[in-house]
């Protein structure tokens, strides 16, 4: 751990973790927000950046695009930011128009988040959530695991307990650019194990019902560049390309096989993603625009994507969809996994 004498909002200095392991990846992060902020792989001899960062830590205070950030309680959207158990209504707390999203203006990803342990190639981050925390009802304690493993491979392990039934998501919202430079994320190659993805509206709240990506330029099931299809369907060009989740297949559940894969734009480097979530939010970085970039300047549209491991969006407002129980109850631990492999090529 070292101190960067940064000083928070909370008013205590912020805290730099440097992980390390012998295959040569390396991965920092802060405890504000739990945050990754920077994630280097060797590839032939020659360490790559990538991951998306900002110029200064500081920078991470005041952030609008969620880089690298831990998100909770619940990431994605939630629509009109209101739910509802057992005849009770909960009113959250908006932060995108009239809805939610990533838990709210005061979510998880802006506060401190305590060091409860940590080795040369690990730590675990914990956290408190009162009752009433952006409108959720319960006590929350929660906890992520960052570890780095044989076979350049970073696990993230979140678990969660409540005293109130209360809907849980955590992910994180890494920004990956695997051709380690400013380069058009467009040209990466992706694939990813999903049959049925969740149309939006100008929002970006789903509509209510999955929809089969055959015949779509939602079917990735193939690889191919992310820019083949690219704003060639009513859905994208309300997003302005993909922001967008994917009800992964059940081959994948408990990362029993690899749910997506990809692959960097000067095809030297893959990188492949396994989860025991049961859907994941695929954004190619539509808004980075303005957004300060780690070498100076600021990022442009698509220099970024982001693979967010989660329940659908919108999952407490859809009992019928499938896999949609994301309420967390009392004597019920929250445990959720997500492993990236990287494999130079």
């Amino acid at each position: 751990m070292t101190s960067t004498r940064i000083i928070c909002p909370d008013g205590q200095a912020l805290n730099l973790i440097q992980l390390s392991h012998a295959s040569g990846l390396r991965l920092d992060l802060i405890d504000w927000g739990a945050t990754w902020v920077s994630c280097r792989v060797p590839v032939a001899g020659v360490e790559r950046e990538v991951l998306l960062g900002h110029a200064t830590l500081a920078d991470y205070f005041r952030q609008q695009g969620y880089l690298g950030v831990t998100v909770g309680r619940f990431a994605n959207r939630i629509g009109q930011a209101r739910i509802e158990r057992d005849g009770r209504v909960f009113q959250l707390a908006a932060n995108q128009g009239a809805h939610q999203l990533h838990g709210g203006p005061g979510g998880l990803s802006t506060r401190r988040w305590r060091i409860v342990e940590q080795g040369q190639a690990h730590v675990v981050f914990g956290i408190e959530s009162p009752d009433g925390d952006q409108g959720y009802p319960g006590n929350l304690a929660a906890t992520v695991c960052y570890r780095l493993e044989d076979g350049l491979r970073i696990s993230m392990e979140y678990t969660a307990t409540v005293d109130a039934p209360c809907p849980v998501n955590f992910t994180n919202h890494a920004y990956f650019n695997l051709d380690g430079a400013a380069t058009d994320v467009r040209e990466h190659v992706l694939q990813i194990a999903a049959h049925e993805y969740l149309p939006t509206d100008e929002d970006m709240i789903p509509l209510g019902k999955l929809a089969p990506v055959a015949g779509t330029g939602f079917d990735f099931n193939v690889a191919k560049k992310i820019g083949a299809d690219f704003l060639g369907d009513a859905q994208q060009k309300t997003a302005l390309g993909y922001d967008h989740a994917f009800q992964l297949d059940p081959a994948c559940r408990g990362m029993k096989a690899v749910a997506v894969s990809v692959v960097s734009g000067d095809g030297r480097l893959a990188m492949d993603l396994l989860t025991t979530k049961p859907a994941m939010q695929f954004y190619s970085g539509n808004h980075l625009a303005g957004i300060s970039a780690r070498d100076g300047g600021s990022y442009r549209p698509h220099q970024g994507l982001a693979l967010e491991t989660e329940f659908l969006p919108d999952c407490p407002n859809h009992p019928e969809w499938p896999e949609a129980d994301c309420w967390l109850v009392p004597g019920e631990t929250y445990k959720q996994a997500t492993a990236l492999i990287f494999r130079p090529l």
